[in-house]
């Protein structure tokens, strides 16, 4: 016997997130309390200049203050993911891509969470033409550097705790297994 929902009621909203809270009973079926943060869908791009480099912003987040090492990211906004997808590279990166690829889709948090991510590498980069909405879509949403640095270099600032965005480092796990970088 799985999970079974016996009521549920929405305690918090906002525009990005809903909270609520489930009656429910387990599988071994005794009764259970369960809260579920419910977020809109989003993207998470994995951006490879031809020199075999990943496009990394740093950002401040409020949850976990400044200084997180991610790929340009954002929710979806009721876009299709891949229009979704080049949207944030455009805001996060100022750049666009000439070739898209989806390699994969993510339940994030799923303990707690509904949170569906889809995971692209885009590759064929330019700099956008307006980089001025760029700069301002970059300073409201906190971003204080955009670089590239090798896919290698990047796998191994996982390793060694430079890069701890759990959703950035699922994008690049994904990204490197479609590449064939890992078994």
């Amino acid at each position: 016997m799985g999970w079974q929902t016996v009521s549920s009621r929405v305690v918090y909203e906002n525009p990005w997130i809903t909270v609520r809270e489930d009656d429910a009973v387990a599988p071994d079926g005794s009764p259970a309390a369960y809260g579920v943060v419910e977020l809109r869908p989003s993207v998470f791009v994995v951006a490879l200049t031809d020199d075999d480099e990943v496009v990394l912003v740093t950002t401040d987040r409020y949850t976990t203050g400044p200084g997180s090492v991610e790929v340009p990211a954002g929710g979806t906004d009721g876009q299709e993911p891949l229009v979704a997808a080049q949207r944030e590279l455009a805001e996060e990166a100022g750049l666009v891509a000439r070739d898209w690829t989806h390699v994969g889709t993510l339940d994030a948090l799923n303990g707690i969470a509904r949170a569906v991510e889809h995971v692209f590498v885009a590759r064929g980069l330019a700099p956008v033409t307006d980089a001025a909405a760029t700069a301002h879509e970059q300073a409201a949403e906190g971003i204080t550097a955009v670089r590239t640095v090798p896919f290698a270099d990047a796998l191994a600032m996982v390793r060694s705790g430079g890069l701890r965005d759990g959703e950035t480092v699922a994008a690049l796990a994904l990204a490197a297994l479609h590449l064939g970088r890992l078994a």
